[in-house]
C-alpha cells in the first residue's frame, strides 16, 4: 500500500475514533463552568429584599407575598397554600437565583475552565440594577451598571475571558434586555433602563432575557416564569389531565391591566369589546400587580375558557401567554413579536397555527373585525386539537421545581434545560467559526429556532 494511502487511512480511522468517542461521550460539547463570583455579585445582593427590592405589592398584601418571603424555594417563593406541592407565589425578577440553583444540578459541570464548552455567569444582574432604575439621584451613573463584573473578569483569570473572546460566556436576566440596553453614553439617561447588554466588554456574551431585542444576536428570550412548578412526573402529569378535562364554557378570556388607553389600541378594542360581550368574555382584572402573586385569580378563569387574549403591552410579550398554555386556554396573539419571534427555542416558529391564533391587530383597531366572531367561527374540533397542542407544549414552557425526581427530569425538558441547551448550540457555532476563521458567522441566526 503507498505511504499516502496509508497515512490517508490512519488519519481517517484516528478521525472516525474521536467521533466515535464524542457520541459515547455523553458530555461532548456540553461541558459547562460555572464562574465563581464573589458574592457582592449574587447572593449579597439578596440580603437586602426589604429595602434595595420591594418584591410585594403593598397595596395589596392578601395576594402578596411578604418581600423577603419571595426569596423562599431558591426564588420560587412561598407555596400558595399549605397544602400546595407545585404552585408557588413566584415573582419573574427572582429567576436568577432560581436558575443558579437548577444549573448546579447539571450534569457535564467541570470545575476547570478550560475543559468548558461554556462558562455561566452567575450575576443577579436584574437585582444589582435595581438602585439604578428605580432611584432618580442615580440616573446619571445607570451606564455603570455591570462595570464592576467586566473589572472582575479582566483581573481575576483573565486568561477564561480571553479564551475565546467571550463568545463561550452567558448569562440570565430576570426582566427584558431592553431594560438593559441603553446606549452607555447616551444623553439624557433613561430612567428605569441600564447598559448592561451594550458594554463593550460584554459585547460577546449570550444573554438568556425574558425578552429579546429585534435583532438578537447577542440574546435569546426564554420563557416568563409562571406559578407552576411540579417536582414529580405525577404531579405534572396530574395538572395536564385536570386541564385537559376541564369544562370551557367561556368563548374568549382576558387577564391583565383594565385601565383604558388615552389612544386606540388593541388592548382597548378588547376591553371595548368584552364589555359589550360578556356573554363571549371574560376580564381578569390584573392591574396593580393583583395577579403577581395569585395564581388562582386567573389559572381558574383560564381553565373555563377557550381562548386566552394576549395583546401587548408595556413590551410585546407577556407571562399571561405561558399561563395560558399551562391552562390549555389556546393563545391569541395580535402581532408576531409577541412571541412567534422570541422563543424559539422553546416555542418551535413552524408549530405556532397548531396551538394558538393569529389575528392581526390592525384589522381589529381599524378594520372593525370582531374577535368574539372571529373565534366563535372556528370548528370545535380544531379548537381541541390546538388545545391538545398547547398542553403537548406545556412542559417545555415551565420551570421545574430544584430537586425534581429523575422520572421527571428523564421525562423530557423543561424551561431551564432547552434554554441551557440553546445557549450551548450558540456557543459551539461561535467556537467553530473562530477556529475556522469565519467572524461572519459568529452572529448567525439559524440556531435560534428549533423544530420539535
Amino acid at each position: 500500500m503507498p505511504n499516502s494511502l496509508l497515512l490517508l487511512l490512519l488519519v481517517l480511522r484516528a478521525v472516525a475514533g474521536d467521533a466515535a468517542a464524542d457520541s459515547a461521550d455523553p458530555c461532548a460539547g456540553r461541558r459547562i463552568h460555572i464562574r465563581d463570583l464573589p458574592p457582592s455579585f449574587n447572593t449579597h445582593l439578596l440580603r437586602h429584599c426589604d429595602a434595595a427590592f420591594p418584591l410585594a405589592d403593598p397595596s395589596s398584601s392578601v395576594t402578596s407575598a411578604p418581600t423577603c418571603e419571595s426569596l423562599a424555594n431558591h426564588g420560587l417563593g412561598p407555596r400558595t397554600h399549605a397544602r400546595s406541592r407545585s404552585w408557588y407565589r413566584t415573582d419573574a425578577r427572582l429567576l436568577e437565583p432560581f436558575f443558579h440553583r437548577r444549573l448546579l444540578e447539571r450534569r457535564c459541570l467541570v470545575a476547570n475552565p478550560s475543559l468548558a464548552d461554556a462558562v455561566f455567569l452567575p450575576y443577579y444582574a436584574a437585582l444589582d440594577s435595581i438602585p439604578y432604575v428605580l432611584d432618580p439621584s442615580l440616573l446619571n451613573s445607570s451606564a455603570l451598571h455591570g462595570a464592576s463584573l467586566a473589572q472582575f473578569l479582566a483581573r481575576d483569570r483573565p486568561q477564561i475571558l480571553a479564551r475565546r473572546h467571550g463568545h463561550d460566556h452567558f448569562m440570565v436576566l430576570g426582566g427584558s434586555a431592553w431594560d438593559h440596553s441603553q446606549p452607555p453614553r447616551a444623553e439624557p439617561r433613561l430612567l428605569g433602563t441600564t447598559s448592561l447588554v451594550r458594554l463593550p466588554e460584554f459585547e460577546n456574551f449570550t444573554f438568556l432575557a425574558l425578552e429579546s431585542r429585534s435583532w438578537p444576536w447577542q440574546e435569546h428570550a426564554i420563557p416568563h416564569p409562571t406559578s407552576f412548578h411540579p417536582a414529580s412526573l405525577p404531579r405534572l402529569e396530574a395538572w395536564l389531565a385536570r386541564a385537559r378535562r376541564s369544562r370551557r364554557t367561556t368563548l374568549m378570556l382576558f387577564a391583565g391591566g383594565v385601565s383604558r388607553p388615552s389612544r386606540p389600541n388593541i388592548r382597548g378594542s378588547i376591553l371595548a369589546e368584552c364589555a359589550n360581550r360578556t356573554d363571549a368574555c371574560v376580564v381578569v382584572d390584573c392591574s396593580a400587580g393583583k395577579c403577581s402573586h395569585d395564581p388562582v385569580r386567573y389559572m381558574r378563569p383560564m381553565l373555563g375558557a377557550k381562548f386566552c387574549l394576549e395583546p401587548p403591552g408595556d413590551t410585546p410579550t407577556r407571562r399571561s401567554t405561558f399561563d395560558a398554555i399551562l391552562a390549555g386556554c389556546v393563545p391569541v396573539f395580535f402581532e408576531d413579536a409577541a412571541a412567534r419571534r422570541q422563543y424559539g427555542w422553546h416555542l418551535p416558529p413552524g408549530r405556532y397555527d397548531e396551538f394558538s391564533v393569529y389575528i392581526q391587530k390592525e384589522t381589529v383597531v381599524l378594520g372593525g373585525v370582531k374577535i368574539a366572531e372571529t373565534l366563535a367561527a372556528v370548528p370545535d374540533a380544531e379548537v381541541r386539537r390546538m388545545r391538545e397542542r398547547a398542553l403537548e407544549m406545556a412542559p417545555r414552557v415551565l420551570y421545574r421545581r430544584h430537586g425534581s425526581t429523575a422520572e421527571l427530569r428523564e421525562a423530557g425538558n423543561d424551561a431551564v434545560d432547552l434554554a441551557v441547551d440553546g445557549a450551548l448550540r450558540r456557543i459551539r457555532r461561535r467556537a467553530r467559526a473562530l477556529e475556522e476563521g469565519q467572524p461572519e458567522r459568529i452572529y448567525a441566526q439559524e440556531d435560534d429556532s428549533v423544530d420539535a
